[in-house]
């Protein structure tokens, strides 16, 4: 078999050769030695599986209708495939263009008359070619005598009781195998069912429904069960003399099947549908069954592409919103990190209730962030010490970046995050539920899988709202075998239906349609590798690329001034620019967000800017400068009522110490009940003590509703910005990107330099085998000779090709201890090295002498 492809991969020309390796780029990784080990790779299981995760479902229903019509030689002919497809409905032209695609990733190869198959298939595909079983023959010899009478099998067939018949359809619409629990094939007082043919090893088994035959949902990528509208003539009288009774109590229906030989009892729990039987009930559709060479239409309603783009861009405001949000309050209260790694779900519990979003949601931007290096986990100071939580330093830059930028960060992490939000929550093996930022909650396929859903839609035209089922089923039509079954969690599906509520959240769709940046983020990803080999581009922070210009346009410009209202909120027209932001959250205190942000001034807010530096009259002009509206009273005389109390209190190290120039202050503090933890001690009129710490005495006398200030061993007031606490930089987890689990893609100069590699090598293989050296070495007597021998006689055939300039073929040990040989035109001899120059490669070789161990001239 591997010689046949061989001859019929070295008959391409090098375009073909070319368009199978850019179809199978793991063929050259590395790079074979010649055709022939490319064959034999091109058959091996590995690259076989990739090729065939590649295939549609029409393409995979072909190949197993050429699995099922192979002759016994193994030669398939393609006609027969098309007259088998046409009883499905299939086109002969979808049919050819099927078997076109399957010969040009040489999965088949051959002529129409006698097409192969490559020997991996069938390990790699279903034991039941089209769902069908095996012959009656090979399962039961009372099966086989039932079918050899096609009248009888007629008849015992229509006085099947209705849910026996339904067990037929259901294993007639494939896999031709079940399971029912262990002795439910045979009543108390009978015997065990006839085994004729013993029970088949788990490899050919495969997997199978322990539910039972009936409830069984119908083959791999093949569809659900079809109503047949039954398949033979219900007119037709039963058999008067057919055993049984159908309708006796206590025959389940399988029993039933397995009593009149519709059905095989392969062992104590497992029944196989004949392949002739299934053949009878497939009679409306064909052997082959179904087909499927058009994708599921989808029929979903049309948004105005206008409207899903404004939807989306209103989404990415608020996803950045939010981050920012949640990563504030995480840096006001940090969150332990689990023993197990990961974020506690009271924690998470806390950070969504504080930023105003459901725990999803909250889950999806958390892992987000930390896909981003926007957050990370602290190191453990000491033994007891735990570790925490911390927005990084990348975040102070992220957020200071203009809004659109802030979201492309966050849009292009998430397309190639290794972390699956929707794993939070879910059980992992060992029945533990998954946290948030957990080592669990990363899935390797999760990439491709966005990917893959966000392609769905882009085919679609712009404004397209397909529901998640479409998607869901377009995908499983496009690679059913890497799309899978429904059902698992954690499986391709639940990660593909995640993606678009996901991109939902971040505003990559808008309205359940693709938006137009949406598909220029899909395409910036999908760009070819050779368009920027060195990586010089800065994605980021080029304000000009595609991304960054499609989004800009539809979020709101930034404003840089509020609205002064009398009740001392101040209104923020519209996203505040991060200058005006950072102003605003020292010295006021948010209260809502959303298209306009309300913010509202108090006595704590402004203490808090007199904390950070800021004196009364700087306070009074930031508001000026940025109010469009004049300032009301209430707020000029609550700005100023502060500052004048700031600083009354003046805290210094000790322990501590309190002092202030107000007697009276100083007794109001010493006899308030609220500072009695504070263990305050008068030293002198002026002056309280404590055995705490500044610290800890500057929080109590603030939540006690007071205003002081710390001051330095010179007496000098101390006022310094807060700062919040940050995680150290740490590398964020590493998005993958479409090939970082593929082969390179092969194009152009690279691909043609790989065939022509091939090619040479293929030829040097054939010149090798043609070598003189080859045969055994004689001497004049016919006898053989010995290493030294050879070793002499070939430097004499050295020098007499250096002197006729004639090529050689020499015989030598490579640096790995293997015997090469290679035709050479000898250049120079001596210091112990051979000098030779390659006229086909035009290289030189240098061989040591020592290591030569034959030398022929070409022409002998």
């Amino acid at each position: 078999m591997t010689s046949k492809l061989a001859d019929d991969l070295r008959a391409l020309s090098d375009d073909g050769l070319g368009a199978l390796l850019q179809l199978r780029p793991d063929l050259v990784v590395p790079v074979p030695a010649d055709v022939s080990a490319l064959a034999a790779r091109a058959q091996g299981r590995v690259s076989v599986a990739r090729a065939l995760d590649g295939l549609d479902r029409f393409t995979l229903e072909v190949l197993d209708g050429l699995r099922l019509v192979r002759g016994e030689t193994g030669a398939v002919s393609v006609e027969t495939l098309l007259t088998l497809a046409a009883e499905a409905g299939a086109e002969p032209s979808q049919v050819r263009a099927a078997v076109d695609r399957l010969r040009a990733r040489f999965l088949v190869f051959g002529l129409d008359t006698g097409l192969h198959l490559v020997t991996a298939i069938d390990e790699l595909t279903s034991p039941y070619p089209a769902g069908l079983g095996r012959s009656a023959a090979e399962l039961n010899a009372d099966i086989a005598d039932l079918v050899s009478d096609p009248a009888r099998l007629r008849r015992t067939l229509l006085s099947a009781p209705p849910d026996a018949r339904a067990v037929l359809d259901r294993l007639a619409a494939g896999p031709p195998v079940g399971t029912v629990p262990t002795g439910a094939l045979r009543l108390d007082n009978d015997p065990a069912p006839s085994l004729d043919a013993p029970a088949r090893s788990a490899d050919r088994a495969g997997p199978v429904d322990r539910a039972g035959p009936t409830d069984r949902a119908g083959p791999t990528d093949r569809g659900g069960p079809v109503d047949r509208g039954g398949p033979v003539d219900r007119g037709e009288p039963a058999d008067p003399a057919q055993p049984g009774d159908p309708t006796r109590s206590g025959d389940s229906p399988v029993r039933w099947l397995v009593r009149h030989r519709l059905l095989a009892a392969i062992a104590d729990d497992m029944v196989e549908l004949p392949r002739e039987v299934g053949l009878v009930l497939r009679r409306d559709t064909g052997p082959l069954g179904p087909l499927h060479p058009q994708p599921p239409t989808i029929d979903s309603p049309t948004r105005a592409p206008a409207a899903a783009d404004s939807a989306g861009a209103g989404q990415a405001l608020e996803a950045v919103r939010h981050l920012d949000a949640l990563l504030h309050a995480l840096a006001e209260t940090p969150a332990a990190v689990l023993r197990s790694f990961g974020l506690g779900i009271r924690d998470l519990r806390r950070l969504a209730r504080e930023s105003g979003t459901a725990e999803p949601v909250a889950a999806t931007l958390l892992e987000i962030g930390y896909a981003a290096g926007l957050l990370t986990y602290t190191d453990a100071a000491g033994r007891t010490a735990d570790q925490q939580w911390l927005p990084t330093p990348a975040y102070d830059t992220w957020r200071t970046a203009p809004l659109v930028q802030r979201w492309a960060v966050l849009a292009r992490t998430w397309l190639g995050m290794t972390r699956a939000p929707a794993m939070v929550g879910q059980r992992d093996d060992k029945d533990r539920p998954i946290s948030a930022l957990s080592h669990e909650a990363a899935r390797l396929t999760a990439p491709g899988m966005r990917r893959a859903a966000l392609t769905v839609l882009a085919d679609l035209p712009p404004g397209t709202a397909p529901d998640a089922d479409a998607v869901l089923d377009h995908l499983a039509w496009r690679a059913p075998r890497r799309i899978g079954r429904p059902g698992a969690p954690a499986g391709p599906r639940a990660l593909a239906r995640a993606a678009l509520d996901e991109a939902a959240t971040l505003g990559v769709t808008g309205l359940g349609a693709l938006t137009g940046y949406g598909r220029v983020l899909l395409a910036e990803d999908a760009r070819e590798s050779d368009d920027d080999p060195l990586g010089l581009r800065d994605r980021e922070g080029d304000p000009s690329n595609a991304l960054v210009a499609s989004l800009d346009g539809l979020l709101p410009v930034p404003v840089d001034h509020v609205l002064v209202q009398a009740d001392l909120t101040v209104v923020v027209p519209g996203p505040p620019e991060p200058g005006l932001a950072a102003e605003l959250a020292l010295i006021a205190e948010s209260e809502s967000r959303g298209g306009a942000t309300v913010y509202r001034v108090t006595k704590d807010s402004v203490r808090r800017a007199l904390d950070a530096g800021y004196a009364a009259a700087d306070i009074h002009g930031l508001l000026r400068r940025r109010s469009r509206t004049p300032l009301p009273q209430t707020l000029t005389y609550l700005v100023d009522d502060v500052a004048r109390r700031h600083g009354g209190l003046r805290v210094g190290t000790g322990g501590a110490f309190l002092r202030g120039d107000d007697e009276a202050l100083i007794s109001e503090v010493g006899a308030d009940r609220r500072l009695a933890a504070m263990s305050l001690r008068r030293l002198a009129p002026t002056v309280l003590a404590t055995p705490y710490s500044v610290a800890r005495l500057l929080e109590a006398l603030r939540d006690a509703g007071y205003a002081p200030v710390p001051e330095d061993a010179t007496g000098a007031t101390v006022l310094t910005r807060p700062k919040s606490p940050r995680a150290p930089a740490r590398p964020a987890p590493r998005s993958v990107r479409p090939d970082d689990f593929e082969p390179p893609a092969l194009r152009g100069p690279r691909l043609a330099g790989v065939v022509e590699q091939i090619r040479l090598g293929d030829r040097l293989a054939r010149a090798t085998r043609r070598s003189p050296l080859a045969k055994a070495l004689l001497d004049p007597d016919g006898g053989s000779v010995n290493s030294a021998q050879a070793h002499i006689q070939a430097l004499a055939v050295l020098q007499q090709a250096m002197r006729e300039q004639a090529r050689v073929w020499v015989g030598y040990v490579d640096a790995h201890g293997g015997a090469a040989s290679k035709l050479v035109r000898p250049v120079s001899m001596g210091a112990g090295f051979l000098r030779a120059e390659d006229d086909r490669t035009a290289m030189l070789h240098t061989f040591a002498l020592h290591r030569i161990t034959s030398a022929a001239i070409e022409d002998q």
